[in-house]
């Protein structure tokens, strides 16, 4: 059975500005990716920049019990020898992915189309979300899953023997779905076709092309339709993996809160279906600048200038704009507290089912720490404290998420009053040098004793 990590208090407190260098860990989605397709060819995939935090770490775990051959160079630096596309091998032991539904997702999609059997399972967060959504799909290419009731985690996958080729339309924006289809059609027979009406983060279809996938895509008024030919031999890469975006959200976010702070973050990736946050930001009022842009990878990259934006005013967030920020919105929600007037975030229905419901646990928060919100089934609005204005004082749940658990640590940098968090462990599953990274930058922010 998956073990739970001890739990670790935090707290929070305003203090001087922020400032210097955010140096920010590579993007988890592209790591998650860059492993599960290195898995996939036959030969050497290098990578560079590889996230090495838990989520990710637990994705190499399951590759290697898959069969392929995963090396940890240190630095960053991991090699994986792969074994081709249809090659997993049937793994002895559980699967666990710890937090991420993200790894568990694509990997099901990965092995769905090869002939064996393998049990999943995660923590108490990711064993309460639903699978439905992936194993739904999954079903019609000829795979069986078995789980609890829900379709909850832990659950058999029995992979299909002779998959059949699929055309499915995405019911909700998500690309995790998106990806785990794909990565199924790999092993399928001729044509899998995605109907996607909403873009999501596109890393998947960059990164299948990269390795030599057939994959064409066609913008159409009604969205975006993706051909996937099946039974490609995969090339190995050399990958860089850029700075994850959403990892820079919260040095970002708390720079433009914390009067007299200025901060740079170097190298962050800017795919579109990615910097929803940002382009919101700005719209706020928020002094964000991209300097140095260019291309790493084949994704866009730029330094990032954030200083302290005391004009920010609050802004009807448009809902399309939802698929390329969705694990944004918590954070944005905590600088929407320090701006004036109400902002509005609309569309967001995803949030209720990540890794907890991220609406309900940032209202609560937000409320506890004398903020206003408001919030429905797809939708929440902060009424903005303006600057210094948030009292602060509370003590937030992270329920297991490490967004959540980050997003109050910044609340607390502007607060009048300490912001403290019951638990801060989930914050190593994505970004394991958070802490060291905010207190180097000049945050007031440790840990407290367990009681």
């Amino acid at each position: 059975m998956p073990t739970q990590p001890a739990v670790i208090p935090m707290r929070s407190e305003a203090g001087a500005p922020l400032s210097g260098t955010a140096g920010i860990p590579g993007d988890k989605s592209i790591s998650h990716r860059a492993l599960i397709l290195g898995a996939l060819t036959v030969g050497e995939t290098r990578i560079s920049g590889l996230l090495e935090g838990e989520d990710v770490i637990d994705t190499a775990r399951a590759m290697r019990a898959f069969g392929a051959e995963v090396n940890h160079l240190g630095g960053g630096e991991w090699t994986v020898h792969g074994v081709g596309t249809g090659g997993f091998a049937e793994p002895d032991r559980v699967i666990d992915c710890g937090n991420s539904g993200t790894g568990v997702r694509l990997i099901m999609g990965a092995m769905a189309t090869t002939p064996i059997t393998a049990t999943f399972t995660g923590d108490a967060s990711l064993n309460s979300r639903p699978m439905g959504r992936i194993t739904d799909p999954l079903a019609l290419f000829g795979c069986q899953a078995v789980g609890r009731s829900g379709g909850r985690l832990p659950m058999t996958l029995i992979g299909a023997r002779d998959p059949l080729p699929v055309r499915y339309e995405l019911p909700m924006p998500s690309a995790q779905v998106k990806s785990a289809v794909l990565l199924a059609g790999l092993n399928a027979p001729g044509e899998t076709v995605v109907v996607e009406p909403v873009a999501t983060r596109d890393h998947t279809e960059r990164m299948l092309e990269a390795f030599g996938a057939d994959l064409t895509i066609e913008e159409t008024g009604g969205g975006r339709i993706l051909t996937l030919k099946g039974r490609p031999e995969l090339r190995p890469q050399a990958i860089t993996v850029p700075r994850d975006p959403s990892s820079a959200a919260f040095p970002v976010c708390a720079a433009l809160i914390v009067p007299g702070s200025d901060i740079l973050v170097p190298g962050i990736g800017l795919n579109p279906t990615r910097a929803g946050l940002y382009e919101t930001l700005r719209e706020m009022g928020a002094e964000l600048t991209y300097e140095n842009m260019r291309e790493e990878g084949g994704e866009p990259v730029a330094d990032l200038r954030a200083r302290y934006s005391p004009d920010m005013t609050g802004i009807e967030v448009p809902p399309a704009r939802a698929a390329s920020m969705i694990d944004e919105y918590p954070v944005l929600s905590v600088v929407a507290a320090n701006a004036r007037g109400r902002t509005m975030m609309r569309g967001v229905a995803e949030l209720r089912v990540k890794e907890c419901d991220r609406i309900d646990a940032m209202a609560t928060g937000l409320r506890d720490c004398g903020v206003m919100v408001e919030e429905g089934a797809d939708w929440f609005a902060v009424e903005g404290r303006g600057p210094g204005g948030v009292r602060g004082g509370g003590l937030c749940k992270s329920h297991l998420d490490h967004r959540i658990a980050m997003s109050f640590l910044v609340l607390g940098l502007a607060a009048q009053e300490p912001v403290r968090v019951d638990d801060g462990s989930p914050i190593a599953t994505s970004f394991p040098q958070f802490e060291a990274l905010m207190t180097g930058l000049g945050a007031n922010m440790r840990r407290e004793d367990v009681q």
